[in-house]
């Protein structure tokens, strides 16, 4: 079954780059612990991400799981060493989500770091 997001139209969309840290600690993440892995954003009221090998949803768990923001089109096959950024489409499904789409990022590699460190 496709994911909502291929159903829903985004209110904007953006290319965006993926700080190589960033995208490693996932595709390990994903790896390691399996896919999809979902992660409640604790320091986010309301915010939940769902991580899968082709999309990234980040959802608001207070309005029926509805997609705030989507990373979706990595362009890996360019990508030819692991220091190297991603380039990716992120799809804003809600007013606000430009707003937090830094944090967001940023409590998912807060997240899976812990996750990986209890390994």
């Amino acid at each position: 079954m496709p994911p909502l997001i291929d159903k829903l139209s985004a209110a904007h969309t953006l290319q965006k780059v993926i700080d190589p840290a960033d995208y490693n600690r996932i595709r390990l993440a994903l790896r390691r612990i399996g896919t999809p892995l979902r992660l409640t954003l604790e320091n986010m009221r309301c915010l939940d991400v769902i991580l899968e090998d082709k999309y990234w949803i980040c959802i608001d768990t207070c309005a029926h799981e509805r997609p705030v923001m989507a990373w979706t089109s990595f362009q890996i096959s360019e990508r030819s060493a692991l220091h190297e950024s991603v380039t990716c489409e992120l799809r804003l499904y809600h007013v606000h989500s430009g707003l937090v789409m830094g944090e967001v990022m940023e409590n998912i590699g807060h997240e899976l770091q812990q996750r990986l460190d209890a390994l």
